[in-house]
């Protein structure tokens, strides 16, 4: 039996017994903020900020959970913001995650509150827009918080709200995101015991909930590959070696390597090559060629099956064509793994919260997320919430990192509900 059926079948036993209906102190509060939420949201939808330089963002951040009377960190992972709040019951430490930071994507939609913010990138003046919804993300936590510090008696443990900046990348030759977040003690100096996030999606229906158990969402690791040929003229190729034609011959051997040389059955992948480089006139054969690509991996074995694969078949490919070719992999962010133990303790609030109806599984993404960072540290869960408005047919919802993007704010009110459930379930069903 192969391991995704084997997941499958262990969520069919879950315990529907253990939370039968979502807490009615939570639904009462979070029914009298939404409007508060979705005007946090846009505000800031209004006025993004791209990684590692969310100042402003921050600095509302912290503001309002001051409002709350919540102990405040700012400076963390340099524009990360955490509140702490102490349950009136001994209990475990929960972690709370948001992302915060915008994308150079110059917004296109006509939303009253649309970014008009310019930033530089990489040398470039850019459009700057929450083209992926963390401006959601920021407000649902914000109005969990302003939740559970009024129920601050009913929780059983500590619950620690982090706001964490540069989950789309730290810019070239810094640091940043979760990674530099745990870098600098975020676990261990608050004693974070499980991690639990959400992410908006443009193309699920509002009202939904989506998951799934152990690996859901990929890992994302960069190859470039140098191909080193012989210079010659044109007119001439066989008084030279060609790298373009090695290049060539190199993407096509990649392509095989998911295709027939790992078992499919067990998770996908991806190798990508998204830049090709080299020469410069029409007539002359360069030197050299470059390839740049991405790896996307859902099992860690076959992450490193793929890797030796990638080195052996350019390298040989290249010798085969009288070429060279230097492989560097670059290990960028983890695989997105769903604790199973804590995904199967969880899934229950989900159904009390959401309806059974609208909380499904569904399969491994291709997509990345720096969230996977704590996954690998300790046991967390990290489901996607519906943002897409019920009469929007799915094909037609504008994707995630496009000048589009477009969430439909009503359902705000979900993600504030299972945040805030999730958080005093978990702890209340450890005592």
């Amino acid at each position: 039996m192969n391991k995704i059926l084997t997941i499958l079948l262990c969520f069919l036993l879950l315990p529907f017994f253990a939370f039968n209906q979502g807490n009615p102190k939570v639904e009462k509060l979070a029914n009298q903020i939404e409007e508060e939420v979705i005007e946090l949201r846009r505000h800031f939808h209004q006025f993004p900020e791209l990684s590692n330089r969310e100042f402003k963002t921050s600095e509302r951040i912290a503001e309002e959970l001051r409002k709350l009377g919540l102990k405040v960190d700012t400076g963390i992972a340099i524009t990360g913001v955490v509140a702490v709040l102490e349950g009136g019951k001994p209990g475990p430490t929960i972690g709370l995650r948001a992302d915060i930071d915008g994308l150079p994507v110059t917004e296109r939609t006509d939303i009253p509150f649309v970014s008009k913010e310019k930033s530089e990138y990489q040398g470039l003046e850019v459009g700057v827009m929450h083209a992926c919804g963390h401006d959601t993300h920021i407000a649902m936590l914000l109005g969990t918080a302003k939740i559970l510090t009024q129920m601050k008696d009913e929780i059983a443990g500590t619950i620690v709200f982090v706001f964490q900046p540069a989950e789309e990348g730290a810019p070239p030759g810094e640091e940043g995101g979760a990674k530099l977040m745990i870098k600098e003690g975020l676990i261990d100096n608050y004693g974070i015991e499980v991690m639990f996030g959400q992410h908006i999606s443009s193309d699920a229906p509002v009202g939904s909930i989506t998951y799934k158990p152990a690996g859901m969402m990929a890992a994302a690791d960069r190859f470039v590959i140098k191909v080193k040929g012989k210079q010659t003229h044109g007119s001439r190729p066989w008084s030279g070696v060609d790298p373009i034609v090695t290049a060539a011959h190199i993407i096509i051997g990649l392509q095989t390597i998911v295709s027939r040389q790992v078992d499919l059955t067990n998770e996908a992948a991806v190798i990508s090559v998204g830049k090709i480089s080299g020469g410069v006139r029409n007539n002359i054969i360069p030197e050299e060629v470059e390839l740049v690509g991405t790896i996307r991996t859902l099992d860690e074995d076959m992450q490193k099956k793929i890797h030796e694969k990638i080195k052996l078949t350019a390298e040989l490919v290249a010798e085969s064509q009288g070429a060279k070719a230097e492989v560097e992999i670059t290990i960028g962010v983890p695989v997105t793994f769903n604790n199973l133990e804590l995904t199967r303790q969880l899934v229950p609030t989900l159904f009390a919260v959401a309806g059974e109806d609208h909380v499904r599984i569904i399969p491994a993404i291709t997509g990345a997320e720096d969230f996977s960072f704590y996954a690998k540290e300790i046991p967390s869960f990290f489901y996607f919430l519906g943002g897409k408005s019920l009469d929007t047919p799915k094909d037609e919802a504008f994707p995630h990192h496009t000048p589009d993007f477009f969430i439909d704010e009503s359902g705000l009110l979900l993600g504030v509900k299972t945040l805030a459930n999730l958080a005093l379930d978990y702890g209340n069903s450890l005592k």
